[in-house]
């Protein structure tokens, strides 16, 4: 697929490019439509700092390390965050390495760019008490308030992401045994689990939901979470419910979506649930993903290690 002459440059040609590199996000990599959203924003905007470099708009070859470095520093001035940047330096390795993959290019620049080291952040999280303060909050005498219910329960439980909570299906529950099968990224399924009080909270909500909008799911799964609409609720929605939730209550300000998720982690380290555990029940692929949770928990995992490790000999 080597660039010749006929073929559109410039913009145009960074476009079609780019078009191509999504058909392969997409169909070969199965990533998912958070990924390939995030990576085409961040393809879009390098296209636009490349305005400043018009010849290697017209030669994607002209690219080298420099260029992304200077691409980075713009970032910086522009007040990005690290975690920001770092997944732009990403964004463009796995454009680059397509783009050798094809032979339009000859090296991957990006390989020669260090990703911007994140700022740590301890993950935002409730106590217990918070928690079941947040979770009594909706109004379940309204059909919205059982529906809320239903979502922070959903939420706190499982400890799933939002995207996947967006995309599941009534299909996907088997209340009787406390389960549900969710996509995870790069379209992995997995199954979590539900605690009593999401299984009777999601059965209320059932009872009372309306049908989803006959036209739009006519022979396709059925959505669990619908909007006014009777349409599945996206991701925009289930957050401003979120966020609702958490000005009415006395909960601490800025627990997100991900904040419950954080919460499901922390509190089953708590209790002594085993790392690779919450690993699996997270869908994290590395476990290194899923010890940043443990310096919230230091104290409990060091209790538990004296009184369960037999050369431990110490008291705290």
């Amino acid at each position: 697929m080597k660039q010749t002459p006929d073929k559109p440059a410039g913009a145009a040609a960074f476009d079609a490019l780019v078009s191509e590199f999504e058909s392969y996000l997409r169909h070969e990599k199965n990533a998912s439509e958070h990924t390939v959203k995030n990576y085409l924003s961040d393809l879009i905007q390098f296209k636009v700092f490349l305005g400043a470099y018009p010849p290697c708009l017209e030669d994607l070859g002209r690219i080298d390390h420099r260029v992304i470095r200077h691409f980075l520093s713009f970032l910086h001035h522009k007040k990005y965050h690290k975690s920001s940047m770092g997944r732009k330096v990403a964004s463009l390795r796995s454009f680059f390495r397509f783009l050798h993959r094809e032979r339009v290019v000859e090296l991957n620049p990006a390989k020669a760019v260090a990703t911007p080291k994140a700022e740590k952040r301890h993950p935002r999280f409730l106590s217990v008490d918070d928690a079941f303060r947040l979770m009594e909050m909706p109004d379940e005498k309204t059909g919205s308030g059982l529906r809320d219910k239903a979502i922070l329960e959903a939420f706190y439980s499982s400890g799933v992401r939002i995207s996947e909570l967006a995309g599941l299906n009534e299909e996907d529950l088997d209340l009787s045994m406390g389960l549900m099968k969710v996509m995870g990224k790069g379209r992995k399924e997995r199954i979590v689990t539900l605690g009593s009080h999401a299984v009777q909270a999601i059965e209320r909500y059932l009872k009372s939901k309306k049908a989803p909008h006959e036209e739009i799911f006519h022979g396709k799964k059925t959505p669990l979470f619908l909007n006014r609409y009777g349409t599945r609720i996206g991701i925009r929605g289930i957050r401003r419910i979120v966020e609702k939730y958490v000005r009415q209550s006395a909960v601490p300000s800025g627990i997100s979506p991900h904040g419950l998720r954080h919460s499901f982690a922390t509190h089953l380290l708590d209790g002594g649930a085993d790392l690779r555990s919450i690993q699996e029940l997270l869908g994290h692929v590395s476990l290194s993903t899923t010890q940043k949770y443990t310096h919230v928990s230091m104290d409990k995992l060091m209790e538990v290690y004296d009184k369960a490790h037999p050369r431990a000999h110490k008291k705290r």
